[in-house]
């Protein structure tokens, strides 16, 4: 009698690699693609981005925004905005390449599941501060690039 059950240890084996590799298959769940944390400044609608800067070239006013900056924006995008772990870098091409309007969108209303907060309770003026000040800090690079 033990004789048949020894046939068919063959096939128990089989079979339950297969159950197994199955169920390790179902384990996986599959993966999303992780969006750019950039992905926001698409976003913008096309008539927020059309918005023009009333304070773009004034040093005064981009000085301003710096200390605002430091105030409400260094915590989490680093002292000279070159990102923390808890704020990408606003240094990079997508950001110095959006436009003012854009970024005053994003300033204006965040992106809150990413952990950046609505800073539409800050006045217009100070969020256009802000704008020029990271718009100043391009214009700071590309100086020094072509020194």
């Amino acid at each position: 009698m033990k004789r048949p059950l020894m046939n068919l240890m063959p096939f128990f084996i089989v079979a339950f690699a297969v159950c197994l590799a199955l169920a390790q298959n179902d384990d996986v769940a599959p993966r999303k693609p992780r969006s750019s944390v950039y992905a926001a400044l698409e976003k913008a609608p096309q008539k927020a981005g059309t918005r023009t800067n009333p304070f773009e070239g004034d040093s005064l006013e981009a000085r301003a925004g710096g200390k605002l900056f430091e105030q409400h924006c260094a915590e989490c995008h680093g002292p000279k905005a070159g990102g923390t772990r808890h704020g990408p870098s606003l240094l990079r091409a997508e950001v110095q390449q959006a436009t003012p309007g854009t970024l005053f969108w994003i300033l204006t209303n965040g992106e809150v599941r990413r952990g950046m907060p609505v800073w539409s309770k800050l006045p217009e003026q100070e969020r256009w501060q802000i704008v020029t000040y990271l718009r100043s800090m391009n214009a700071g690079r590309n100086s020094t690039e072509t020194q």
